[in-house]
């Protein structure tokens, strides 16, 4: 179904246009929109707009628009071309059954998937929830008393720990021992972090670990190991922690069901991935990795940490704990320059948890044990040399080259995927696996060895567990993973937290540098389907033709766009985008001789990120000022550049800048920078406004990072996924990531920055449908309206707020600013009032106080229409009034709607009430909050609270009456709760 045309007004030309979707506002509202604004056209708001030296005057090179049918025929083709073998391969990644319950009202729910991080926590309370379970899953399995909210992947999170191994010795180590049976990709990553902050990496045999000399800020060993040994690690913890050396211990969690938890063991610190706890493999990801330490390291953990506190009401409520640690606060001196989670993910492993409940846990891992265990007598039987005797899931099966190779041929013509090993094959089951496919697996290896296969249902298993590691302790014991074990009860549950918590579903999310855009359905189906979900990322590449076709599609169409030479598609989150994009420019001056070059200029305006991603990469931050308008000081980036001229590494600018608007001298910007020796990174985080306008290789950037969850429709998923693909000039393609176990980076490629080859690469279906569906005049038009749609809502909010920065001809880029400090001066209101009242108008917030404290940055997308957008801003309109009604004493100042908001339904209809204003006024402030609204969960939450008395597992049962208004894990239970 060929439905691409470049003439829309042709008879037969499609009618149902993706574009027409897409974008919010329908044809007469622009031209009504344009007419507020002061412009006669689109073409000329972004001449006004865009300066005239960047703008790009050709139309992209990306071909017409496609309708959603016509595109997902032509994407079932490709899809087509990915053959799913059955993988045995293991090495972090396993089939998983993903409970249907699960997938159609998490993964594929827009509920779900459309929400934004939970900073605004009233209304956040059922995701929060959730990834309170997701917490005390990975603590309770784990044996540790601490768990984060998730991270990036297994490899990366390991990377982390021991950085954060090295925060807890004071720096005063700079040497790791890492296991050399740890997953490949695990190790790899290690050495591309550890290598850029100028760390050894000492990769050993943890047999033999030794530390006489306290040489090792921490040693990370596996449990299993890659290749399935199962070690008691207790020597070696008592070992390392003689010579004060901490010990982070990566786990296969299903494993840990069965096994001691590595707490239990003495280890500081765990990781690994929850991916095979009903997250698709997805050719690599994305998936959730979890963290699990000590109580005394909780303010060093990296990533977020979901805590209980409580709210103005006293009732407990749930939040993001010890927010200042956070890149946006830290900057330079963050835990990570991780700003996000995996969210989305995380809560669909910790429901597999809630679903399945301890039980149900332990007997798939019994049964995938019994199962392993049952190969091995039939291998042993067979001939074959087990390289080890105790195992979980996984069989290294010794073979000399000539036999490795026949079962390479043999699996290969049975659809099946063995792991590759220099002395053998590795067998890794997972709970898809039947009786059939483990037959079918004995008859394989009995036809390479030539002897008659016995029928596994005839076998009695190899024991191999060892007796002195089975776990004895309790898991999963708090209410929560025992109530909802039938499909209603869980349905019902999903349902209640979906409800808590406003998504775009219910309303627009203004949110400034976030991009909160239509994630269409047609854009989010291939996601499902097995052709990309059911891969395994280390399958041979001749059966991810599909993929590969996918990956060479969106990168040159990301060139189009961007104006640069090459792309890499590794880097899982717009954090790892900067920190690729830092590393590839750091090689590009090693390879000309010049290491010496590391410092990193950043602008006091830039995002919390941009500084601790320096860091990380190994360089030095040189701040850079900004003048009274926002802008870059071209005055005092000229001083800085010269002052480091023989040091200058980079300059990290974002653009349009963090004030939202376009600087007239970017060109000037990027050209100092060059004239000093150092590269241009952008910061593509607001890419949204220059899609067919203006491409930063050709206005003087050398790399640039892409949000994909932003510009390009990934759906933020409540806080992750994410992906931060960096495009580079033609000079630093030949650094582009590699990666240990598939080949891929350039020929000088810098070390991988994700576990997998591509990242996340099931959720890149998204944003090439995105790209596919609009077309080059669709991009462009999309950049447009996203530019109009902000100046529109400038022009109405204007005259009721002071809007901070505009450009020479009076217009904002794709988003603005508004300045509320005027009025903690005149009616001690906040930029936190007004952000929690827009909740009793059905809304959430801006972005708060980024860049500059005490404002609101607004972007709306082009995806709304003119419709939603008057509705925030009338309720901006009314917000100002009621701040009038302050100021002039009709309101007091210590009880009014604002420094009250948000209002829960339990307050609004309780038997009392005892604000100075009317319960209307409180529930009610508009006629369309009548109609439609999420109402907040939760009154006004106590942060400080919640950090001095920090609970971030299910609380103690305990510690709370019963009281149907507090959330499901806070309820009392006859089961006991797990110790906090």
């Amino acid at each position: 179904m060929n439905d691409t045309t470049n003439d829309t007004t042709s008879p037969l030309a499609p009618t149902d246009r993706f574009v027409h979707r897409h974008i919010g506002p329908r044809p007469g509202d622009l031209d009504a929109m344009l007419a507020e604004i002061g412009c006669t056209s689109l073409e000329q708001l972004v001449a006004e707009t865009i300066p005239a030296a960047i703008r790009l005057d050709r139309e992209l090179e990306l071909g017409p628009e496609r309708t959603e049918a016509g595109f997902l025929a032509e994407f079932r083709q490709l899809a087509a071309k990915n053959r799913v073998f059955r993988s045995y391969i293991g090495a972090g990644y396993h089939g998983t059954i993903v409970p249907s319950v699960l997938q159609r009202n998490i993964l594929e729910n827009p509920g779900w998937y459309t929400q934004y991080t939970p900073y605004q926590a009233e209304i956040s309370q059922g995701r929060l929830e959730a990834l309170l379970n997701y917490q005390t899953m990975v603590a309770d399995l784990t044996g540790l008393a601490l768990a984060n909210a998730s991270l990036l992947d297994e490899a990366t999170a390991a990377a982390e720990a021991l950085a954060m191994c090295h925060r807890i010795g004071r720096g005063k180590r700079d040497a790791f021992f890492v296991a050399d049976d740890l997953h490949p990709q695990t190790i790899a990553v290690i050495r591309t972090r550890n290598d850029a902050l100028g760390f050894v990496t000492d990769v050993g045999d943890p047999a033999t670990f030794a530390d006489p000399d306290g040489r090792y800020a921490a040693a990370l060993f596996s449990y299993p190991s890659t290749t399935g040994l199962v070690r008691d690690l207790r020597g070696v913890i008592e070992t390392a922690h003689a010579a004060g050396t901490l010990v982070v211990v990566a786990a296969d969690l299903l494993s840990l069901t069965l096994l001691m938890p590595p707490g239990d063991l003495g280890a500081d610190v765990c990781v690994g991935s929850t991916q095979r706890f009903g997250v698709p493999m997805g050719y690599g990801g994305p998936h959730a990795a979890f963290f699990a330490t000590k109580e005394e390291h909780k303010r060093m953990v990296p990533g977020r940490i979901i805590g209980l506190s409580r709210d103005a009401n006293g009732a407990p409520a749930l939040r993001m704990a010890m927010q200042t640690r956070e890149q946006h606060i830290r900057r330079e001196k963050a835990t990570s320059n991780i700003c996000t989670a995996q969210v989305l993910l995380a809560i669909l492993a910790g429901m597999y948890a809630v679903y399945h409940g301890p039980d149900g846990l332990r007997a798939i891992a019994q049964r995938v044990h019994f199962a392993t265990g049952v190969l091995a007598r039939a291998l042993v039987g067979l001939g074959y040399d087990l390289a080890h005797a105790t195992w979980f899931d996984t069989l290294h099966v010794r073979a000399d080259a000539a036999t490795r190779d026949a079962l390479h041929a043999a699996s290969e013509k049975a659809g099946i995927n063995f792991r590759e090993l220099a002395d053998g094959v590795g067998v890794a089951l997972d709970e898809t696996v039947t009786e059939v496919d483990l037959q079918e697996v004995v008859d394989l290896f009995a036809r390479v060895a030539g002897r008659e296969a016995p029928q596994v249902g005839e076998l009695e298993p190899i024991e191999g567990q060892p007796a002195a590691l089975r776990r004895t302790s309790a898991f999963l014991e708090h209410r929560v993973f025992h109530d909802y074990r039938a499909e209603h009860e869980m349905l019902r549950y999903l349902k209640r937290l979906e409800a808590r918590d406003l998504s775009l579903t219910t309303s627009m999310i203004p949110l400034g540098s976030c991009t909160m855009k239509l994630n269409a359905t047609a854009e989010m189906l291939p996601l499902s389907w097995p052709e990309f979900a059911a891969l395994h990322p280390f399958a041979p590449r001749e059966q991810a033709t599909g993929y590969t076709e996918l990956f060479t599609k969106l990168e040159s169409a990301l060139c189009e766009i961007t104006g640069f030479a090459a792309v890499s598609l590794q880097p899982n989150a717009g954090s790892q985008g900067e920190y690729s994009g830092l590393l590839v420019v750091r090689a590009w001056h090693e390879s000309r001789g010049e290491s010496h070059r590391d410092a990193c200029l950043i602008p006091v305006s830039a995002h919390g990120t941009n500084p601790a991603s320096a860091v990380l990469a190994g360089m030095r931050v040189v701040p850079v000022a900004c003048d009274e308008k926002g802008n870059i000081d071209l005055a005092d980036l000229a001083k800085k550049a010269e002052a480091n001229a023989e040091k200058l590494a980079a300059l990290m600018v974002t653009y349009p800048s963090t004030h939202g608007v376009f600087e007239e001298a970017i060109r000037d910007i990027c050209a100092i920078v060059h004239e000093h020796g150092g590269q241009v990174y952008l910061d593509g985080a607001n890419m949204n406004a220059q899609v067919g306008l203006c491409r930063p290789g050709d206005y003087g950037a050398d790399v640039c990072h892409l949000n994909l969850h932003k510009t390009f429709c990934i759906p933020h998923g409540g806080g992750g996924p994410g992906m931060g693909p960096i495009g580079v000039a033609a000079h630093l393609a030949p650094f582009l990531p590699g990666h240990p176990l598939v080949a891929t980076g350039g020929e000088q490629a810098i070390g991988p920055v994700s576990a997998a080859p591509w990242g996340s690469p099931s959720i890149l279906t998204i944003s090439w449908a995105y790209i596919a569906m609009m077309g080059a005049a669709g991009l462009r038009r999309a950049s447009e309206v996203a530019i109009l749609n902000a100046n529109y809502m400038a022009r109405r909010l204007a005259a009721h707020y002071p809007l901070l920065y505009s450009g020479p001809k009076g217009r904002v880029a794709h988003e603005f600013i508004l300045d509320l400090r005027p009025f903690e001066r005149s009616a001690d209101v906040t930029g936190e009032d007004v952000a929690k009242r827009l909740m009793d108008y059905g809304f959430h917030a801006p972005t708060m106080s980024f860049p500059v404290a005490g404002t609101l940055m607004i972007e709306p997308t082009e995806s709304e229409s003119r419709a939603e957008l008057d509705r925030l801003c009338d309720a901006f309109v009314q917000i100002r009034a009621e701040i009038r009604a302050i100021e002039e004493g009709r309101f007091p100042r210590e009880d009014n709607p604002l420094c009250g908001a948000p209002h829960t339904v339990t307050e609004v209809c309780g038997d009392t009430w005892k604000h100075a204003y009317s319960r209307e006024t409180a529930a009610f402030p508009l006629p369309s909050t009548r109609e439609n609204k999420v109402w907040p969960k939760s009154a006004r939450i106590d942060n400080g609270y919640g950090d001095k008395n920090l609970i971030c597992t299910c609380p103690p049962m305990e510690a709370w009456v019963e009281d149907e208004t507090i959330p499901t894990p806070l309820r009392t239970t006859a089961h006991a709760a797990p110790s906090t």
